[in-house]
């Protein structure tokens, strides 16, 4: 199976920027003065909580080469289960949930494959109709990305740690273009109306304190940016629908 763009773009990125901020903490630590011993001793006790919290999330993942699920008798790998497991516990830790306990590890487990499935089932599709990406819009993407970097060794270095080769990543980068036209030319959804958009701000309005209130922006103001996430809203309330309609007639064996 093609790896999925979406999920380890996102890992390149995450571990360049990483790094990145990682490199800055520890510049600016050798500027402080040495911390008290109780002080280091809290940066210990919380430095091996978050060990003992990645190796107890290392333990949700599955063999790279093992078959998760087929789809439509694409192979998908455990190595696309775990990137997209690992953003699926990423985004718990940010919520302040443990993504280990048994209920959340559950829930985790079935949106990783649910989310893998229907990306497959969209490339197909988009394989299918016979979307394409042009070297320049593969080259314009490419210098996107290496916008997140300080320099080109940082982005290469970002490369390395990830496991890519620059052919492999505009492999990727493809994939993710052809995704992206086929969602923008394939999906289309009614425009946002002037009530779905006062709508919207009203009930914003309502949900804050009279002193908030006072202080809230004006309708006109914000009415761009609620556009924009209504828009947004309802794109992926139809893509969600669609890959459902997909699901219909797909062919689809889940092996964990």
């Amino acid at each position: 199976m093609k790896k999925l763009l979406t999920t380890l773009l996102v890992g390149l990125l995450t571990i360049g920027l990483a790094a990145c901020g990682s490199n800055e903490e520890s510049q600016k630590a050798d500027d402080k003065p040495k911390t008290e011993a109780s002080d280091k001793k809290a940066q210990e006790d919380q430095a091996k909580k978050m060990e003992e919290m990645q190796k107890k999330m290392d333990k949700q993942k599955v063999e790279k080469d093992k078959i998760v699920a087929i789809v439509n008798d694409e192979k998908i790998k455990g190595e696309d289960f775990n990137n997209v497991l690992a953003q699926s516990q990423m985004q718990y830790q940010q919520m302040g949930q443990d993504p280990t306990n048994k209920d959340a590890a559950k829930k985790i487990k079935d949106q990783t494959i649910d989310s893998i499935v229907g990306q497959t089932l969209l490339m197909q599709q988009a394989e299918e109709k016979g979307y394409k990406a042009t070297d320049d819009e593969i080259n314009k993407q490419l210098e996107e990305v290496k916008k997140q970097y300080k320099d080109e060794k940082q982005f290469e270095e970002a490369m390395k740690k990830a496991g890519f080769t620059m052919d492999e990543l505009k492999t990727q980068i493809a994939e993710n273009i052809k995704y992206t036209n086929y969602v923008e030319k394939e999906i289309k959804v009614d425009e946002v109306t002037e009530d779905e958009m006062k709508k919207f701000y009203d009930q914003y309005a309502s949900q804050q304190g009279q002193d908030q209130a006072k202080d809230a922006p004006k309708f006109e103001d914000v009415k761009p940016q609620i556009k924009t996430q209504l828009e947004q809203q309802k794109k992926q309330e139809k893509l969600v629908q669609h890959v459902e309609d997909l699901k219909k007639n797909a062919k689809i064996d889940v092996k964990i």
